[in-house]
């Protein structure tokens, strides 16, 4: 496995952005990796529903993959919208020589969200030699349904993650399963939202991910179910209902296999003048807990919190990085805060302004670009 995982989509495209190829380039691209495509079919679609598809001859999605495969190499697959039965038979044949060693993540993928039939009968019929080489099968309820049940899944030798999205209660559950029977099961309540159109191909494609940085299926499955959730909360309102889910406003809480830094506790000892303080700065507050606890968020992700202490403040720097440091130092000066220093170029290449906060904490407002995580001094790898 190289440092950059190398993941390969064999899926359709989604004019809309929010489901297939689009789905799985950005969920693979926030997880860490590095996403290559074998586009099976073109669709045009948006939310409202599938206007039109065209499928891709399967030589020519042999191609696509015999492209990537042979010159970047791969260290996992996912395949959600096929095409073709013929495309079913021909991907599977071509990638049954790589399945003993590479994770092949099923999305079998028969029905648009919006309703429109995007598998015939015999696509689905084909979907078998596909279990047949897949690590893992990630049916919805309808789809496990048209499969034949559990059992004829798990006949092919595939684990299967059985979705309860598709179910009518409240507190969902999914269901990890193999031929020796359930391995896991997760269970969390419904997510208030109408924007949900590409679940299924982000948690294949995320599964194919985390499995590619060595994570085990259950592991893979449970982080990958968390990224969805995320990215289900962090849905953008573009449209009105049937709408992309937010994956790059994941950012930080994609569960990465690797420690990350994305929060920090600071003392306050005037809750309210703190509070007041960073929400000037242009923080958003996402906890208010008065008189002892608050969080806050910024645009990159990252969060910080305020908790009351009666310590003094200590020598401890926060900072917070703006492209536009010489605008937003000049409106906050225009407001009444007083600086420390005023912005200013420093010797190694970052811009920054100085003040303090009602506790006495140092602030540092800065910009560094490219010299943030790759000063000339960096040490190299």
């Amino acid at each position: 496995m190289t440092e950059t995982p190398r993941i390969l989509s064999i899926a359709g495209s989604d004019s809309g952005g929010g489901a297939g190829i689009q789905a799985d380039i950005k969920t693979i691209t926030m997880l860490g990796g590095h996403a290559m495509t074998a586009v099976t079919s073109v669709t045009a679609q948006n939310s409202r529903g599938v206007s039109d598809i065209h499928p891709i001859p399967a030589q020519m999605v042999l191609a696509q993959i015999d492209a990537v495969i042979g010159d970047f190499g791969v260290d996992a697959v996912k395949i959600g919208m096929i095409g073709s039965a013929d495309t079913a038979q021909a991907v599977a044949e071509r990638l049954a020589v790589i399945a003993d060693d590479t994770p092949i993540i099923l999305d079998p993928v028969m029905v648009a969200t919006s309703g429109a039939v995007l598998a015939d009968k015999a696509t689905i019929a084909a979907f078998g030699k596909l279990m047949d080489i897949a690590a893992l099968t990630t049916p919805n309820l309808p789809e496990l349904e048209a499969l034949g049940g559990e059992a004829a899944v798990l006949a092919h030798g595939t684990a299967l993650l059985v979705k309860g999205g598709h179910g009518a209660e409240d507190v969902l559950t999914d269901r990890l399963v193999t031929q020796e029977g359930e391995i896991a099961a997760w269970s969390d309540p419904r997510i208030d939202t109408s924007h949900m159109h590409g679940t299924g191909c982000t948690l294949s494609s995320a599964i194919a991910t985390y499995m590619s940085h060595g994570l085990p299926l259950w592991e893979a499955t449970a982080r990958a179910r968390h990224f969805v959730r995320m990215a289900l909360h962090s849905a953008p309102d573009i449209v009105p209902g049937n709408g992309p889910m937010g994956h790059g406003n994941v950012r930080l809480d994609a569960t990465l296999p690797a420690p990350m830094l994305n929060q920090f506790t600071i003392g306050c000892s005037d809750y309210a003048a703190s509070v007041a303080f960073y929400k000037k700065l242009g923080f958003t507050q996402i906890v208010d807990s008065p008189l002892r606890y608050a969080r806050f968020e910024s645009a990159g992700g990252a969060t910080f919190s305020l908790h009351a202490s009666d310590k003094p403040a200590s020598d401890n720097v926060i900072y917070f990085e703006s492209a536009d440091l010489g605008q937003w130092c000049a409106e906050l000066a225009a407001s009444g805060m007083t600086f420390d220093q005023i912005p200013r170029d420093e010797s190694w290449g970052w811009r920054e302004a100085r003040l303090r906060d009602p506790h006495g904490n140092i602030v540092c407002l800065y910009h560094a670009g490219e010299n943030r995580r790759f000063p000339p001094w960096r040490i190299k790898g």
